[in-house]
Order: C-alpha cells, then structure tokens, then sequence
C-alpha cells in the first residue's frame, strides 16, 4: 500500500480558476484528466514527485452525480465551497481490502481527451461522505498512471487531517501509517476546525520554496 494521491474539490464554474491557482502555486500545469462517466465527475491532475499527484475533481450536471457515492460526495464538498475531499492509497492487490470491507470494489475509468481510458478499482468511498479523516483504496488496472502526466517539481512533505481519533476506526490504521514514506501527518482536533474531520492543508517542497495548500 502506497500514498497515491489527494482530491479538492471545486465547482464546474470555478474549475479553470481554482486549477490555475494551484497550478501556480506548485510551479506545476495542471493536465485535462477527463470525464469519469460512471461517477458523473471530471478532473485536472497535477503530476508530484515520488509517483503522487493532485487532482482538482468537480461534479457534473449528470444523473451519476447524484446516483454513486463518489459523486454525491463530491457534489457535496462542492455545494460546501469545495477544498479538500479525501486521500487516497493504491495497492497492487485489493482483495484483501475487499475482504475487511466484505463487499467488492467499484470499477473506474476516466477517458482522457487523446482517447486513452484509465482502469482502476474503488472501494471505501462510502465511508469518506460521514468521515472524512479516512482515506479509501484503488487499485490501478493500467499502467499509464498520473503522476507521469506532465513534469513532475513539487513533492507532498506533510498532511494536516482534522481527525480527534487519529486512524483508530480504520481497519487499516497501521498499514495507512506505514506507507506514508517521507510524508508526516500532523493531527488537529476538530473542534479548532468547526468540528469538521479530514485534510485541513497540505504542504508541499517545490522550487519556489515550502507551499501550504489549504
């Protein structure tokens, strides 16, 4: 299990802006990822170091948006003002993962705008929408994976997750914990949030200098 990479959400109007102002804050350019057609959505992808990326996801006028957990949970986060959904891990073997869970992994797919599809299995999206501090799982069926779209300058340093339990109702605490490389998590209780849980800000090592993402 690896950190793979991390999802802010904005509105379809505010798409272009909101990828243009990160995009200039990493020193990095944004790449059109495409339409995710079983989940109503779409994203830009900003390509990081040690083979992790940013996608700035939005929700779509389509029935799916309404219809799958991935897209109610992003459509939410958007009416919300947007800004950091939720943190994701890849594996090269999901099973185990489904087994916790005791239900099968969703298929994805995302067609980019050259015609190339992107494969990949989903699971623990459901659980993200009440609680946020929690990451969920894929497993990537192509080989062409996003961090190689574009040219990589910046690296993520550190998370800052709004979470008064750290991990502990996670299944995979320990697993989540220990693939975080080079990456440190600093844990703020939610009541300095609102009471909110999840990523507050994340911080990042690029060639203008530490940048905070929040």
């Amino acid at each position: 299990m690896r950190l793979d990479h991390v999802s802010y959400v904005t509105s379809h109007d505010q798409l272009a802006d909101t990828v243009q102002r990160l995009g200039s804050r990493l020193g990095t350019t944004f790449v059109d990822g495409g339409i995710h057609p079983r989940f109503g959505t779409r994203n830009f992808t900003a390509p990081l170091l040690d083979g992790k990326y940013i996608e700035v996801v939005c929700p779509l006028d389509h029935p799916a948006t309404e219809q799958t957990p991935w897209g109610k949970a992003v459509s939410k986060k958007a009416q919300e003002g947007g800004g950091w959904l939720t943190w994701v891990f890849s594996t090269e073997d999901i099973a185990p993962i489904e087994e916790k869970f005791g239900r099968k992994a969703v298929d994805g797919h995302r067609t980019r705008p050259d015609g190339t599809d992107l494969k990949w299995k989903q699971i623990g999206v459901k659980e993200i929408t009440d609680s946020r501090e929690l990451p969920f799982f894929i497993e990537w069926l192509t080989e062409d994976h996003p961090s190689k779209d574009g040219s990589t300058v910046s690296k993520i340093e550190k998370i800052v997750i709004s979470d008064k339990d750290q991990l502990s109702d996670s299944w995979f605490k320990s697993e989540i914990l220990g693939a975080l490389e080079n990456v440190s998590i600093d844990w703020v209780d939610p009541s300095s949030q609102d009471g909110e849980t999840g990523i507050v800000s994340v911080h990042l090592s690029t060639p203008n200098g530490s940048v905070v993402l929040d």
